[in-house]
C-alpha cells in the first residue's frame, strides 16, 4: 500500500504572477498602498468573481526602478530574490484569503538604493505578508 501526502505547493506559477496590463494600472490608481521598508507595497482587495480565474486568489507582481539600479541584470536579482521570499512564505495568505471568499491583488515595488541580501529581502517581504494577513481580516466588506 503506497500513501502520498499532500505536500504544500511552494511554486509561483505563471497563473499567479500579475502581468494584465488593465489589472496592473487599476491596482496603482485605485489600490492601497503601505511601505516596510525597502518596499512599497500596492494591494487591492476585491470580491471573488467566478470566471476562468477563479481558482487564483492571489496575483502577485514585483518591480525594481530603474533609476536606482542602472544594469538589468541587479535590477533582475533583486526581483529574483523578491520572488523566492514571496514564493516561500505565501501558504499562509493565500489561504486567509481563500478562506475569506475574496481576491487579492498585489505588488511589491523595491524602494532602497543598495542591494539586499536574501535575508533582509525574505525578513521584510515576512512582515509585508503579515501586514497584508491582518488588512483581510479588517476588511470585511470588500470592493469590487
Amino acid at each position: 500500500m503506497i500513501l502520498f501526502f499532500v505536500a504544500k505547493q511552494y511554486t509561483l506559477g505563471k497563473n499567479e504572477r500579475l502581468k494584465s496590463r488593465k489589472q496592473i494600472e487599476l491596482l496603482f490608481s485605485e489600490g492601497k498602498k503601505f511601505v516596510v521598508a525597502p518596499f512599497r507595497v500596492f494591494y487591492v482587495i476585491k470580491e471573488m468573481i467566478n470566471d476562468q480565474f477563479s481558482m487564483i486568489n492571489v496575483q502577485f507582481g514585483v518591480g525594481v526602478s530603474a533609476k536606482n539600479f542602472k544594469r538589468a541584470v541587479d535590477r533582475n536579482r533583486i526581483k529574483r530574490l523578491i520572488k523566492e521570499a514571496y514564493r516561500l512564505q505565501k501558504n499562509d495568505l493565500k489561504e486567509k484569503v481563500k478562506s475569506s471568499g475574496k481576491q487579492l491583488d498585489l505588488f511589491f515595488i523595491y524602494t532602497s538604493k543598495e542591494m539586499p541580501d536574501y535575508n533582509l529581502v525574505k525578513d521584510k517581504v515576512a512582515l509585508a505578508l503579515k501586514k497584508l494577513e491582518r488588512l483581510i481580516d479588517e476588511n470585511p466588506a470588500p470592493n469590487t
